[in-house]
């Protein structure tokens, strides 16, 4: 019956998960350090988006000096998995199988350039864990705090998956082989996401002119597409602001434009953690709903705050 955040308990959650699926790392008493700092980046990079980079960051305002103790901290954590790792290899993999379950990390350390041989630098393999860790959980952790909400505003919906969850697992945990015949928990993310995209901006650059729906688009032109926008177009979608998971049944997305719906973006620039995320949402809503009925805090009304992420 305790209020808690669950924002913040989805920020945990998704960052340790993340840390033991790509870097065989707990991370467990580091989350709330880790999370605070993935913010406080986060909320720098849209502050200079706003204000378009006028203020130089070497210069030491409040914001600069916030930003630059987030990055040593996050620094910390990623260099000091490599520089562990470079001490202490793991034993060579001989089976495809033990290849294949090797966390991101190890990939990238044995990852070669064809035409030299070359092996990323410890700057490379920082920029690329970086870029994994931070995106890895925060936008993840966002589209389950707006799934809790969503929830928590419609009980039929939040009845049809507590329904489906005893009915498949009937009080033990979810596994991989489980989610063929959790649709309809998935389908709830699937929701979430469209209603409040993480990436609620998505941009593109033009390579070339082009001409669009009779708009010239000028070579080297920035395109700026907003899923949370197109989600919520009448002409596309029935109700557009309503709950109904039970619009992603096959037989209900049938025939809906392949860009009527793109959280993860699309085409060749597709999230690489597309298919991650919704795996990990799903046993994250089994595990929780099997366990807890959030609800509310009367008196604190949720309100969207558009920043990197939703």
């Amino acid at each position: 019956g305790e209020p808690l955040d669950v924002a913040a308990e989805m920020m945990h959650v998704a960052l340790q998960i993340v840390g033991k699926a790509m870097f065989s790392a707990e991370i467990g008493d580091q989350a709330d350090e880790l999370a605070t700092a993935t913010l406080t980046v986060l909320d720098h990079i849209v502050g200079r988006a706003r204000t378009f980079g006028v203020v130089p960051e070497w210069l030491p305002t409040r914001g600069n000096r916030a930003h630059r103790r987030a990055m040593r901290v996050l620094d910390r954590a990623v260099y000091g998995t490599i520089d562990a790792r470079r001490t202490s290899p793991p034993a060579p993999l001989l089976s495809e199988q033990e290849r294949g379950a090797q966390d991101l990390l190890a990939m990238l350390m044995a990852a070669t350039d064809e035409p030299t041989g070359e092996r990323m630098s410890d700057q490379h393999l920082r920029d690329e864990s970086m870029t994994m860790l931070i995106a890895g959980h925060e936008t993840v952790a966002s589209a389950l705090a707006w799934t809790w909400q969503l929830l928590a505003e419609h009980p039929e919906a939040e009845a049809r998956l507590h329904a489906e969850l005893e009915e498949v697992l009937g009080g033990r945990a979810a596994t991989m082989a489980d989610l063929p015949r959790l649709r309809y928990t998935e389908w709830v993310f699937q929701e979430a996401l469209r209603l409040y995209p993480p990436a609620w901006i998505i941009t593109r650059k033009a390579l070339a002119d082009d001409t669009v729906c009779g708009y010239h688009v000028p070579a080297g032109a920035l395109v700026v597409c907003s899923p949370y926008v197109t989600h919520r177009l009448a002409e596309v979608w029935d109700e557009p602001d309503a709950f109904r998971p039970e619009r992603f049944a096959p037989e209900a997305a049938a025939g809906r434009h392949r860009f009527a719906y793109y959280p993860f973006g699309g085409g060749p620039r597709l999230c690489i953690g597309n298919y991650f995320a919704q795996v990990e949402a799903s046993l994250i809503i089994a595990a929780v709903a099997q366990r807890y009925r959030l609800r509310p805090v009367e008196g604190h009304p949720v309100v969207v705050e558009p920043s990197v992420t939703l």
